[in-house]
């Protein structure tokens, strides 16, 4: 990958809390035991400042736009919430990753990542590591790391034969009750141990690679190449590392003094967002309530706009397509040959079935995947009773099917603005 920093531009019960200004009812951080260093040309943060946790969460964006451009106002938000909910991993149950991907080099997704490493603490930046060395990084005696893997194509690319113990380490790694297994020497034995695997992780690459169980684990920042007339300023780590390092240090300040209300805190979520969605954007949005301002809005903002693209993005699995073409193939029949099924299904040029195994889709191989939905052909006469008996298929067989797995529909993936278009974006009610 060319886009290197050098040349990237760009249980006790408690009350729990119920609003983000009851979220806020804490002690403010200060900074009186931390040492800060800053250069010549910044203007050190005051005690005041470091109280208002919305202020800081500007300031932490604004160092990230000086330096890189992001593709949306939503873009930023989600960096600077995740950078600053990596200092109070012990208030939660899950964790997203965070996946800067690309579809060109050059479009700032390693300067991106590097730019959110410099706001989390202990940040373990790797490009070639093996999954046995991040397993290993665990054990660190200073903490938890939090892992910045840059180059992930290499691992997922369509060149890359795949790593399903990475993937593994990252999907267990996004709760608290994921775990892994290791074998370690206990009194000149192997044993097996149970490992936890919880840790924030970031990523980077070139493409849409990523496999689908990290993506629903996922806060994706599709970066752009900037147009010809977007500018930022180069970023030098021996000139501007200590202004991240100072607002690190006052992001673990602020985090310090809410960290029991994180924990203790259920922000009310959009109803776009649940399940898995509330598993990667719910601390996202438990930081911005107990920031307060307008953090609250832009967090539920960019978790709506993130759910609608990835639905539009979502490609049905092969069985919900076979299913959608089936209930076209229909039409207003209740009856439906094999034979004519298949040739409905086949003559669709957007569809896979033309040219699905070696000779197009066949009614035996049509029958051997609706079986997985508990549908199987019968004879029937669809050209009424004086017509011929053929095997074929009842509409009402398909119904249970068509419920439990419903097809997008065209107009709502087509009218979808997409997370990365900054223009376009509209902001709903929340």
């Amino acid at each position: 990958m060319s886009d290197t920093l050098d040349d990237e531009r760009a249980g006790t019960v408690v009350e729990t809390a119920t609003g983000p200004e009851d979220a806020k009812a804490v002690s403010p951080a200060t900074l009186d035991t931390v040492d800060i260093q800053l250069p010549p040309d910044e203007t050190p943060p005051t005690d005041a400042a470091i109280s208002d946790g919305a202020e800081l969460l500007d300031r932490v964006l604004a160092f990230m736009r000086r330096f890189v451009i992001l593709p949306s106002e939503d873009a930023g938000t989600a960096m600077a919430l995740w950078a600053a909910h990596t200092h109070l991993m012990s208030a939660w149950e899950t964790t997203p990753r965070l996946a800067f991907l690309s579809a060109e080099p050059g479009s700032g997704k390693s300067l991106a990542m590097r730019l959110t490493a410099l706001m989390c603490p202990l940040a373990l930046e790797a490009s070639s590591a093996t999954t046995a060395s991040l397993v290993r990084a665990l054990d660190d005696p200073e903490g938890r790391p939090t892992y910045f893997i840059d180059e992930i194509d290499t691992k997922y690319g369509p060149k890359a034969k795949g790593d399903e113990d990475l993937r593994c380490l990252i999907n267990a790694g996004h709760g608290t009750n994921g775990f892994i297994m290791r074998t370690e020497l206990v009194n000149n034995q192997w044993q097996p141990v149970k490992m936890s695997a919880f840790a924030a992780m970031a990523m980077a690459g070139i493409g849409n690679i990523l496999p689908d169980t990290i993506l629903t684990r996922s806060v994706v920042v599709k970066m752009r190449k900037p147009l010809p007339n977007q500018k930022a300023e180069r970023y030098r780590q021996r000139v501007h590392g200590k202004l991240g390092e100072a607002l690190r240090a006052e992001l673990a300040a602020w985090a310090d003094q809410v960290r029991e209300g994180a924990a203790q805190f259920w922000p009310t979520l959009p109803d776009s967002i649940a399940d898995r969605d509330e598993d990667v954007w719910g601390p996202l949005i438990v930081v911005a309530d107990l920031a307060g301002g307008l953090w609250p809005d832009r967090a539920r903002q960019a978790a709506i706009s993130a759910v609608k693209t990835a639905k539009a993005n979502n490609k049905p699995s092969l069985g919900v397509q076979l299913l959608t073409g089936i209930r076209e193939a229909f039409g207003v029949k209740d009856l439906i040959s094999s034979r004519e099924l298949v040739d409905v299904l086949s003559a669709d040029e957007e569809a896979p079935w033309g040219s699905f195994g070696r000779k197009g889709l066949e009614p035996r191989a049509l029958a051997e995947m609706l079986a997985e939905y508990d549908i199987q052909p019968r004879p029937i006469r669809p050209n009424g009773s004086t017509g011929s008996m053929v095997r074929g298929y009842r509409r009402e067989d398909f119904r249970d099917a068509w419920e439990r797995h419903p097809s997008p529909i065209k107009s709502d993936v087509t009218s979808v603005t997409p997370v990365t278009d900054e223009e376009a974006v509209t902001k709903p009610e929340c």
